[in-house]
């Protein structure tokens, strides 16, 4: 039988302090040179130890940045003790992981993509919400949400299963936040969207962020989610007679082009006034040059909702 790992009394050092809060020793290093956070213990001719309350200023600077603070803001509030952020919420952090490039970003990114290197779910719910009621659903999704998803996902690809349960997770609050967004707003009378993934696809958090964006403009639609088989997507437009058909495919593979040409030419309404959508072809499976007739295809999420404005205002 294997005994539990105790902690080391001497504390934490900067390399393990670094993967426990989801930044690089360089990071680590640097906030310590240029604002004066460090160790309380040095010993001589040994590795610096990060003490319990070294660790728990280093974690309020983390997550005064992850809301935009800046660096040298964050360092004097942290060490003063007088951040916004209670102490209690400090507890439960899972530590582990490591740094998440995420490029050239918005700091509200660089602080999601830590909290979910961390599994810091409470910070991640945290920081999703500030950023959906102060930027604006459509700001929050490309320059915060997507790079964030984008980075584990490239981290994924190249380390296999385990950023795994990163990208779960962090899809999840995602998910959850969308849905939020889309929840507080009164629904509209008139002609809805419909919005679906193609039969095959399951990865639709960008047709939730747009179905939030709508709602957010106070546009009707109707969400028929991922994986849509193709009956159930001519009979949804039969019956509900959509002025537009919005379909997502995130790869290739999932793009049917027949199934579009279906869609095209499904009619509604009486016998001499009959009535077909218009078909808006979104997202990156339906690369290349060759377009389905009477489909239009949006390159990004404002060019679909500026689309979808015009033919349902």
């Amino acid at each position: 039988m294997t005994a539990p790992t105790v902690p080391d009394p001497a504390g934490l050092t900067t390399g393990a302090l670094a993967r426990r809060l989801g930044v690089s020793p360089t990071t680590v290093r640097s906030w310590e040179r240029r604002y004066g956070i460090g160790p309380a213990r040095r010993d001589p001719g040994r590795h610096r130890r990060w003490a319990p309350d070294d660790v728990a200023v280093l974690e309020e600077m983390c997550r005064l940045t992850a809301r935009g603070v800046t660096p040298a803001e964050a360092a004097r509030v942290a060490v003063a003790g007088v951040g916004p952020t209670p102490p209690q919420a400090r507890t439960g952090t899972v530590s582990g992981g490591t740094t998440l490039p995420v490029g050239t970003v918005r700091p509200e990114c660089r602080g999601l993509a830590r909290a979910a290197v961390r599994l810091d779910a409470p910070e991640m719910a945290l920081i999703l919400r500030r950023n959906v009621d102060e930027l604006g659903l459509v700001t929050a999704w490309t320059e915060v949400m997507a790079p964030a998803l984008r980075a584990v996902g490239r981290k994924w690809a190249t380390e296999g299963e385990r950023y795994v349960e990163v990208e779960h997770l962090l899809s999840w609050h995602v998910c959850a936040a969308l849905r939020r967004a889309a929840d507080q707003v009164q629904p509209h009378l008139g002609p809805a969207a419909l919005l679906a993934g193609m039969p095959t696809e399951l990865h639709t958090l960008a047709l939730e962020a747009l179905a939030a964006a709508l709602a957010e403009r106070g546009l009707p639609f109707r969400m028929f989610g991922a994986a849509l088989p193709p009956d159930a997507l001519l009979e949804a437009v039969r019956r509900t007679g959509p002025p537009a058909v919005l379909l997502w495919s995130q790869v290739p593979g999932t793009a049917d082009r027949a199934l579009v040409e279906r869609v095209v030419r499904t009619a509604w309404g009486p016998q001499g006034a009959r009535t077909r959508p218009v078909v808006l072809l979104a997202g990156p499976g339906w690369a290349g040059p060759r377009r389905p007739p009477g489909t239009l295809r949006p390159r990004d999420l404002t060019t679909a909702l500026h689309l979808l404005e015009g033919l349902l205002r």
